[in-house]
């Protein structure tokens, strides 16, 4: 005699089942969603944990978390990654400020000899100073991390705009 779920069923809307259909046979989606929708699909079918878990040739605990998910949150958003914490920024939006204003600045008015900016010199500059003007979180920062900034609000210290 088998067992008998524990977990209730997952209903789930035609709509929704149409796109979960959809994405379980796509070609261009990643294949952790393609993977979840089958395991969904399965699932509402009323396969087992068990059973899903070896039709696709993997564990029980993954299948769970999938279907546990879609309980929880549905169906559709069981399909992506939950965001997660992630490592804090340590570069403080005003020392991002401050660096960018530093980059718009012509090194010759800070006494330097170069007309204009590199990564480097930028970096090796603002190790130097950042203190001073409030901003210890730029203690560590490399060129690529300059660069990186820079890119994101589009300044561009190293070219020369006419």
């Amino acid at each position: 005699m088998p067992f008998k779920r524990k977990r209730p069923e997952l209903i789930i809307t035609q709509e929704v089942q149409n796109k979960l259909e959809q994405i379980s046979k796509s070609r261009t989606e990643n294949a952790s969603r393609i993977e979840r929708a089958k395991i969904l699909l399965e699932y509402s079918k009323g396969n087992t944990v068990s059973a899903i878990a070896r039709q696709f040739s993997t564990n029980r605990p993954k299948v769970e978390r999938c279907i546990d998910k879609a309980l929880q949150l549905g169906a559709l958003t069981a399909l992506d990654d939950l965001p997660r914490s992630g490592k804090p920024p340590e570069i403080t939006p005003e020392a991002r400020a401050w660096l960018i204003n530093l980059a718009c600045q012509k090194p010759k008015e800070l006494g330097y000899s170069f007309e204009l900016w590199t990564n480097r010199l930028l970096a090796k500059h603002t190790q130097k100073h950042c203190k001073e003007h409030g901003h210890p979180s730029l203690a560590n920062i490399n060129r690529g991390t300059v660069s990186k900034i820079l890119n994101k609000s589009d300044v561009r210290p190293h070219k020369i705009s006419y």
